[in-house]
Formats: C-alpha cells, structure tokens, sequence
C-alpha cells in the first residue's frame, strides 16, 4: 500500500482519487497513520464484507440460545468472582 503525508494529501487530492481506485492509499500525519483512503468499490466491498460478519456472530448466537449453550448474568459474575478469588491465594 502506498503511504502519503497529509500535506501531500491534501495538496495532492485529485492525484490521491486516482491512486486510490488502483488500490488503498494509506495517510501519515506526523509520520503515523490516521487514514485510508479506497475506492468507492472497496468501500462497499468492505461494508457488505462487515455486515455478512455481524450477520454470521448474530445467526451464531441464536443458535446457541435455541440450543440451551446459555447462562445468566447471575452465573456468569459467579463464575467470575470466583475466578477472581482464587487468582488471589
């Protein structure tokens, strides 16, 4: 991935656009990274790539409660302070 500064972004804005729809641009300021600046496509790419993720942990999880892999929040802060206790001795 190619990686510019944030002065040379923004002086070089319309260069970046068309870098960007070859591939990602990574942006530097103060010589660390705080952006990236992709495609349109990518962009969409990456948020169905997001939503089908979280579709998945969501169909996973009412999977388990259908079949009883549940506990309540009693049990688990139990299990917890317990955890915790025995860590000490």
């Amino acid at each position: 991935m190619e990686t510019i500064s944030a002065s040379d972004a923004k002086r070089e804005f319309g260069e970046m656009i068309l870098k960007a729809q070859k591939g990602p641009v990574g942006i530097n300021k103060n010589g660390k990274p705080v952006a990236v600046m992709v495609s349109a496509s990518d962009f969409e790419d990456f948020q169905a790539m997001q939503r089908e993720s979280l579709q998945r942990a969501i169909d996973d999880g009412i999977a388990d409660i259908k079949a009883g892999h549940v506990v309540d929040g009693a049990e688990v802060f139990s299990n917890l302070r317990k955890q915790l206790l025995d860590a000490k001795i």
